[in-house]
């Protein structure tokens, strides 16, 4: 190989930066939007699956174009990808401030200088999630990305935001311009095709006190409450284990929250508890129990146990021809139940009930093979035996 082939071929293999790599995706999402909503009139829809179902026909030379532009993304996006995974390696957690690593210091580790410009790729693409907009980028056009591309971002979303520099990190970022990332992750549960994904990157932020604190203060939060009984199973699966997580992970937030909109929240609540979905009335049910059993808690479970319509609606609950949900209920009922301190309303509709509840509870769940379950329901008994 002469001289000037050899320098043409490292022309030719040269990467290009990560700055570059951003950019290319940049235009590339830019020009994707352009094209969706030029052919949505075409297409009868301005989303990736429907523009790519109707371009698939070959019938129609807009739809096709502008599905080109769209795919051009998913290959800017795995670009992306593989600069910050460099071939598979998880980005470092902290990402050193530009230029901070060299050749010298790896090959002194016994990293190879090919695995140090890796480094440097990862540390640079960090450092632009850090301190400017990359995460929007990937977490705010998810509609013009196809299945795999989607992936692809939830994967570069999840791991930039373990980045972190001198001045700032990541999570600083989706907290920042009036919380504009959480926004654009909380809005895409309200489109089916990337619910999902959204949700992946948006829980990956709530392990984080500073983003849980955010959402639970969006006025989207409430939304919630609708978006965990929707038609789709998968929507509303995930859905719940996000609400799950922004009610449960961070207990002194959660409960700060709850306990300052206390009334709201069991209005809401309550409408979960009653649903003619099962699987919803039975999850809340469960995580109810969940939140008033920690200790952390006990403002919200001492305000709970001490309302008389409260213990109705679970009455009812443990009325239940569902024996999951009886299960649930019990083990709320069980507090009311165990309350030293009950309230005059509460002992008075637990008194009026007493022999209908011996009876009822004497044969409950008997079948139960749950040790701890069956010693709670003793103690129940003897409680309410013990009433005067």
């Amino acid at each position: 190989m002469n001289f000037l082939q050899s320098a043409l071929r490292s022309l030719t293999m040269t990467k290009p930066s990560p700055e570059a790599l951003v950019e290319s995706l940049r235009r590339a999402i830019a020009a994707a939007e352009d094209a969706l909503a030029a052919s949505a009139t075409a297409a009868d829809g301005a989303d990736y699956a429907t523009l790519s179902r109707v371009a698939a026909d070959g019938r129609n030379p807009q739809a096709a174009a502008a599905s080109q532009r769209l795919d051009r993304v998913g290959g800017e996006l795995r670009a992306v990808k593989n600069a910050l995974l460099g071939g598979g390696a998880p980005v470092a957690a902290t990402a050193r401030p530009h230029g901070d690593e060299s050749v010298s210091s790896a090959r002194s580790s016994g990293t190879s200088e090919e695995d140090a410009g890796d480094q440097r790729e990862a540390g640079e693409l960090a450092r632009m999630a850090c301190e400017g907009d990359l995460l929007m980028v990937v977490a705010g056009h998810l509609r013009v990305m196809g299945f795999e591309a989607r992936k692809d971002a939830v994967l570069i979303f999840n791991n930039l935001l373990k980045a972190e520099t001198a001045g700032c990190s990541a999570v600083d970022r989706v907290c920042a311009d009036d919380a504009a990332v959480l926004a654009a992750l909380l809005r895409g549960y309200d489109t089916q095709e990337i619910a999902l994904n959204c949700g992946a990157m948006l829980r990956e932020c709530l392990k984080h006190e500073a983003p849980t604190r955010a959402v639970l203060n969006d006025a989207y939060f409430w939304k919630f409450f609708d978006l965990v009984s929707v038609n789709n199973f998968d929507v509303a699966s995930d859905a719940f284990t996000t609400f799950k997580d922004l009610l449960v992970r961070h207990q002194d937030i959660a409960v700060d929250f709850v306990d300052s909109n206390y009334d709201k929240f069991f209005e809401h609540y309550k409408l979960l508890l009653t649903s003619d979905n099962y699987v919803t009335r039975r999850q809340s049910l469960k995580l109810l129990g969940e939140m008033l059993l920690e200790r952390s808690n006990f403002p919200v479970m001492t305000k709970f146990i001490a309302s008389a319509d409260n213990l109705k609606l679970v009455m009812n609950l443990l009325l239940d021809n569902r024996k999951n949900i009886q299960f649930e209920a019990f083990h709320i009922f069980k507090i009311f139940v165990a309350n030293p301190n009950k309230t005059s309303s509460v002992k008075s509709i637990l008194l009026k009930n007493r022999d209908k509840m011996i009876a009822y509870l004497s044969d409950f769940l008997t079948d139960r093979d749950d040790e701890q379950f069956q010693e709670d329901r003793g103690v129940v008994l003897e409680e309410i035996q013990d009433l005067e």
